[in-house]
């Protein structure tokens, strides 16, 4: 039995240069509705970020927005933020990224810039240190994380990753492909995922 109750997406405020990215994460929004998840995001209702959430919403799904107080005005818009079930306002960044990963049993990087990209590897830092187990996704839509996931496998050639076994994202190319992939993974049914860094889905 699956223990994720709840997903945290972390994704790009900006719309992207391609309708695919936005397409994708409405498609997340409404199988993380579908399969009863909650979606914890930034609260932002731009970009990529409003259509993961628009997505969740339109197929009555909950989602908890966190969302610092400066960063209100740049990144959502007071009527679109009424869609969300629980908006939390808080005063820093640090303390957004803090709540967002306790309220959260799972994490999936959609494609974004240097804030997504900062978020997704703290995490993968916390996993190589043993602070959590939980599934970690980079949804590489149109191959928009292939230097990323390059970038890796280079760390790991070069022996920079000294805890390869903790690190283990897993890479799904289809929006429709992840809930299902992070259910599998918690439940330990995702084969040979214990002998890979990167479990290509």
């Amino acid at each position: 039995m699956s223990n994720i109750r709840s997903v945290c997406v972390y994704c790009g405020s900006s719309p992207g240069r391609s309708d695919i990215y936005q397409n994708s994460a409405r498609t997340l929004g409404r199988s993380l509705a579908e399969a009863g998840l909650t979606l914890v995001y930034g609260g932002g209702t731009h970009g990529i970020m409003g259509a993961v959430a628009e997505g969740t919403a339109q197929a009555g799904g909950s989602v908890t927005g966190i969302i610092p107080r400066f960063l209100i005005r740049k990144e959502a818009s007071e009527a679109s933020q009424q869609a969300i079930n629980d908006l939390v306002v808080v005063e820093d960044m640090h303390t957004r990224k803090h709540m967002m990963y306790e309220k959260s049993d799972a994490f999936v990087a959609m494609p974004g810039g240097i804030g997504t990209v900062e978020e997704i590897v703290e995490i993968m830092t916390w996993a190589q240190l043993g602070r959590h187990k939980k599934p970690i996704v980079f949804a590489n839509i149109a191959g928009f994380w292939n230097p990323m996931l390059a970038l890796i496998d280079h760390m790991e050639a070069e022996g920079f990753l000294h805890s390869t076994h903790l690190i283990k994202p897993l890479v799904v190319d289809e929006a429709d492909r992840i809930v299902p992939a992070i259910l599998e993974a918690a439940t330990g049914e995702t084969n040979g995922a214990d002998e890979a860094i990167i479990e290509k889905l």
